[in-house]
């Protein structure tokens, strides 16, 4: 990876956010792109909000992504854009938490700070047989304490990214390589047999199914657009105009009752309807379908505006929506 031994605390923190929920696999690429884009916090502090939106595109979880312009911003104010160099400092900084500000405390400063990601986690149960929950505010206070105590305070960046690497190649959620293992003889958890069942959590997400029937209104060649100002997921993308139901509605009743008090008296005739779209979040699944409709004239519709082919696609939508327009089934 390119930031594996990365001393510029920029890209180290720009690594660390494109990170967090996402794999490595797939945040390599944007990672990459952010670089050659935005090589340093100033360019990236000097960015406008949708080119940066439009980038992220994809990667979901757009908090960091405000998070990241927001931390921009704040340390382009220090002379020279200078990044906080201390692990109190680091942590003010917005969206950055306590694994954060370890990791570029210790990389790019060589600061003894401990890193504790879910593969420390997962190495520091099953070796000293932890079980209290990871999860649980007791488990985190312990599993952050006995990292730190373990931690080579000589070499913390070299200690960190080894027993990160270690937990991610060989003390591996699934399969773990226990059978070749430098630890095997000291483990607990190989001892007792207890290896499939440690980590422990606590809490088991309650997935909450929502759906979605985006109403694609075009008149004159432009699409009614908005931009999501609530505080959720996809604050500041922007969509079609969307009609939400508490069920599993069909798109001909969404049809029959929601789109006339939607355009009032304007005419319209419904061209397309798609199949449904899919999008699993980590604690909701999205169903979306999507429904042409053609305009006589234009309704007033104060919270869109009306875009041409080309702004819409300039925009950052949600991944289901780009799914539906890329490559584009219809076109506009």
């Amino acid at each position: 990876m390119p930031w594996k031994g990365e001393k510029d605390p920029y890209k180290i923190w720009l690594s660390e956010i494109i990170l967090q929920q996402t794999r490595v696999e797939q945040g390599l690429a944007y990672y990459e792109r952010f670089i050659k884009k935005y090589p340093d916090v100033v360019s990236l502090a000097n960015a406008d909000d949708q080119a940066v939106f439009k980038l992220w595109e994809g990667l979901g979880y757009y908090s960091r992504c405000r998070n990241l312009l927001a931390s921009a911003r704040t340390i382009a104010t220090n002379p020279g854009g200078k990044f906080p160099e201390t692990y109190e400092n680091i942590l003010q900084l917005k969206g950055v938490g306590a694994y954060t500000a370890s990791a570029i405390a210790s990389f790019a400063f060589g600061l003894p700070h401990a890193v504790v990601d879910g593969n420390v986690q997962r190495v520091l149960a099953r070796f000293f047989g932890l079980e209290t929950p990871i999860d649980s505010t007791a488990g985190k206070k312990i599993f952050a304490e006995l990292a730190q105590q373990l931690l080579d305070k000589h070499d913390p960046a070299g200690y960190n990214q080894a027993i990160m690497d270690f937990g991610a190649m060989v003390c591996k959620p699934q399969l773990p390589l226990c059978v070749s293992c430098v630890l095997k003889e000291k483990c607990d958890a190989l001892a007792t047999g207890n290896v499939a069942s440690l980590p422990v959590k606590e809490k088991k997400l309650q997935k909450k199914d929502r759906w979605f029937y985006y109403i694609i209104a075009e008149h004159k060649k432009k699409i009614f657009v908005r931009e999501r100002m609530g505080k959720d997921i996809w604050q500041s993308l922007h969509e079609f105009i969307l009609v939400e139901e508490d069920h599993n509605a069909t798109p001909e009743w969404v049809v029959e009752k929601r789109l006339p008090s939607i355009f009032g008296e304007t005419p319209y005739s419904v061209e397309n309807i798609s199949p449904v779209y899919k999008q699993l979040l980590s604690h909701q699944t999205i169903r979306a379908v999507f429904i042409r409709v053609k305009l006589e004239n234009s309704p007033e519709l104060p919270e869109y505006r009306l875009l041409t082919e080309k702004e819409v696609k300039e925009l950052p939508f949600p991944r289901v929506i780009n799914t539906y327009l890329q490559p584009d089934p219809g076109g506009f």
